[in-house]
């Protein structure tokens, strides 16, 4: 029953972590973090509004001597009209969300005693994270109230980057209860009226993945910023110790400063920043930069990714001789963030994002409240946070000379920098401060509350199994790149096909490459994108690298070695650097000068242990023993727990040979049938397209009928005459 005559009474559910309302202990362990001090403050800025009548923020009951006893309290009232509950869930003791599961029907049954004892049922059930949805749909098809829903994160994109990590399958299941975890995040959409996001990109990369996925339930709604801490800049900031420190090591510290503020990670893609700033004679005349890349003492004490991306870092600024010019502190505080951003709005800088995925872009919004305008990747959040703030350009973060192009924008026009500083400081007024996102909640609540919009949800395909059971592999060049047409036509069944199988890519180009390649082509973003012809593995939607995969392939790997016996070698040359990385070795070979099997028998001899191989004619890559697409496809279905058989692998060169013998279907384009891999033409499993390009995948997908019954029908007619 809807009870409006007093108001709104909304009851988000937040089951586990430790909440409170104050003295929030953040980061004490995985489960008492961001979300929980998102439902606290969305529990506080709704309180405020007008027609909420009252707020419950509900929880699970802890009594454990490990924790406070603020966390046993049934009731923590804050205001008249705002208060935590606390709900037994089985056990007193703490319980990690992973163990919560087998407890979860327990707490709905008391939380339905509560409503009960209470004679008053909300309007709204909120539920947050996976384990409140299993409630909250349950509650709501017991109590008849609307559900809304927001995931934080969710389980098949989970699950993909614990894969990253290195874990198996299996442990992953053991350890995280992913198989329940996705099934209730399924159930809670089934359920939900609405469903809100951050961000749109957030809805296309992983809501899209869920069979009840429904793309009229989904709102996006950006999550407030704490504006009394991040302030606009009062100019005085130039003359704090802070600014002195932060500029000891610059020539000319008294230039605007060019602000980027990351982990060091290579996603972050600091070093196109740095290398736009080394080939512009002009930004180097007017302005200083400045990288925050986490803290160190020692980079040789870092984590292998951030050693790789100071080792780029320091490269560059070699390279481009900017010594003097760029200022990398070595440590700072958390609490020194906001001062940051004003020191760099008070010298009349900019905030640059260069990321090559930014999902959301939270550091953009911190520098817009401080006055600072922002250059930040066209990717995701950015695009969402300049359109509404009007306060800064959009960036190709594959293209140094676009970030080149904006940041001079800004610094030649004072008004344009004026006027941009302004409109950011109203703009995260507006649309991301606490009070404004409580605003575009209300409004939208209260015709779900009032029963006066219902979402109507249409036909859905269900998936056999919780998980996606094949996968299509292709390399972009002359696969999947060629025909305009057709190519449209493939990304649109493979759009349509999204929850039926993944689609994978893998090339011989480096990272960068490969996403201005796709960029270009409009290409969609595979799960798993397997670069460097092999050697290295990214799983999406955050292009996460596969950790694990890199310490498995760096076994006996001696680049510099290699490099020395080769360096005389006649009819190889070194390609471009930007073509090396770190597993993988490319030259260009004259096939009338260099001989591979004499390579290959020389490495032997010096006892290195390396893969080869060749594309094209003309490319030739050096690899670790244990790299290859080949290699590297079969570690990732095994991880995604696809069997071979229902893979189809489209080649395009020798170096796909590894991928398409063996188990999986495979395609040969006709644009490639008289090259490197016409020797496969009477290998089983491996089908000679009519089309090229595209054309000939799509061909080869309807001959295996791949979406369908995944068969070779050679095989099929095969068994019929026995």
């Amino acid at each position: 029953m809807t009870q409006q005559t007093g108001g709104l009474y909304v009851a988000l559910l937040s089951i586990h972590g430790l909440i409170r309302w104050r003295n929030l202990e953040l980061g004490r362990d995985a489960d008492t973090g961001g979300q929980t001090l998102y439902v606290v403050e969305l529990a506080q800025a709704l309180a405020k509004q007008p027609g909420v009548h009252k707020v419950d923020l509900i929880t699970q009951r802890v009594v454990d001597e490990n924790v406070s006893t603020d966390y046993a309290k049934p009731i923590e009232k804050l205001t008249d009209n705002l208060r935590i509950v606390r709900i037994d869930a089985g056990p007193e003791k703490y319980l990690a969300k992973e163990e919560l599961w087998d407890y979860l029907d327990i707490f709905t049954d008391n939380l339905t005693a509560f409503f009960n004892d209470n004679n008053r049922y909300p309007d709204i059930i909120h539920s947050h994270y996976a384990d409140a949805g299993y409630v909250g749909s349950h509650l709501a098809s017991l109590l008849g109230i609307p559900l809304i829903h927001t995931g934080h994160s969710l389980g098949r994109v989970k699950r993909s980057r614990l894969l990253a990590s290195g874990l198996k399958a299996t442990e992953i299941e053991t350890r995280f209860n992913m198989s329940r975890r996705i099934a209730a995040e399924e159930q809670t959409l089934a359920t939900a009226e609405r469903v809100i996001t951050s961000t749109r990109q957030e809805i296309a990369e992983q809501y899209e993945l869920y069979n009840h996925y429904q793309p009229d339930q989904m709102r996006v709604v950006p999550p407030g910023t704490n504006l009394n801490q991040f302030t606009p800049s009062t100019g005085t900031e130039l003359d704090s110790p802070l600014r002195a420190e932060l500029t000891r090591h610059l020539k000319n510290p008294d230039k605007p400063l060019i602000l980027a503020l990351s982990r060091p990670d290579r996603r972050k893609n600091i070093t196109a920043l740095i290398e736009a700033f080394g080939q512009s004679a002009r930004l180097q005349e007017l302005t200083n930069l400045l990288i925050v890349a986490g803290n160190r003492n020692d980079i040789d004490d870092l984590e292998e990714g951030a050693q790789e991306v100071f080792h780029q870092i320091f490269i560059a600024i070699d390279r481009y001789d900017l010594y003097g010019k760029v200022a990398l502190p070595k440590h700072h505080h958390r609490d020194q963030v906001p001062m940051i951003y004003r020191i760099t709005a008070a010298s009349g800088g900019i905030f640059v994002n260069p990321a090559l995925t930014e999902p959301f872009g939270l550091t953009l919004i911190e520098a817009a409240a401080c006055g600072l305008p922002i250059v930040a990747t066209e990717d995701g959040g950015p695009q969402d946070i300049i359109m509404n703030c009007k306060n800064g350009l959009l960036i190709d973060p594959l293209e140094p000379e676009t970030i080149v192009n904006a940041l001079l924008r800004l610094l030649d026009d004072k008004d344009l920098w004026t006027k941009s500083s302004l409109q950011g400081l109203q703009g995260v007024q507006e649309h991301y401060s606490w009070e404004a996102h409580a605003k575009r909640y209300v409004k939208i609540i209260k015709p779900i509350a009032m029963r006066s919009e219902k979402l109507l949800r249409k036909p859905i395909t269900q998936r056999s199994g919780l998980y996606r059971d094949r996968a299509i592999v292709s390399d972009l060049d002359q696969n999947l790149i060629g025909n305009e047409q057709s190519l449209k036509e493939l990304v649109v069944l493979l759009r349509k096909q999204r929850t039926r199988g993944y689609f994978i890519i893998a090339t011989g180009r480096r990272l960068d490459s490969a996403l201005k390649l796709m960029k270009k082509h409009r290409i969609p973003e595979p799960d798993v994108l397997i670069t460097s012809s092999g050697t290295e593995i990214y799983h999406a939607p955050k292009l996460t690298d596969d950790t694990a995969w890199a310490r498995h392939i760096d076994y006996q790997w001696t680049p510099r070695t290699v490099k020395q016996l080769l360096a005389s070698y006649p009819g190889l040359k070194l390609q471009p650097n930007i073509e090396q990385s770190r597993f993988k070795i490319s030259y260009y070979i004259d096939p009338e000068k260099a001989d591979i099997e004499d390579i290959k028998q020389l490495l032997h001899q010096e006892e290195q242990a390396v893969f080869v191989q060749t594309a094209f004619g003309q490319f030739f890559d050096i690899l670790p023993l244990r790299a290859s697409k080949g290699m590297a496809l079969r570690y990732v279905v095994e991880r995604l727990n696809v069997p071979l058989e229902t893979v189809f692998v489209v080649g395009g060169s020798g170096a796909d040979e590894d991928m398409m013998r063996g188990n999986t279907l495979a395609a040969v384009v006709a644009n490639r049938h008289h090259e490197e891999l016409s020797q496969l033409i009477d290998i089983d499993r491996i089908y000679f397209s009519k089309q090229p390009y595209a054309a000939g995948v799509l061909e080869a997908i309807e001959y295996y009928d791949f979406f369908g019954s995944c068969k070779d029908p050679r095989e099929v007619k095969q068994v019929d005459n026995e």
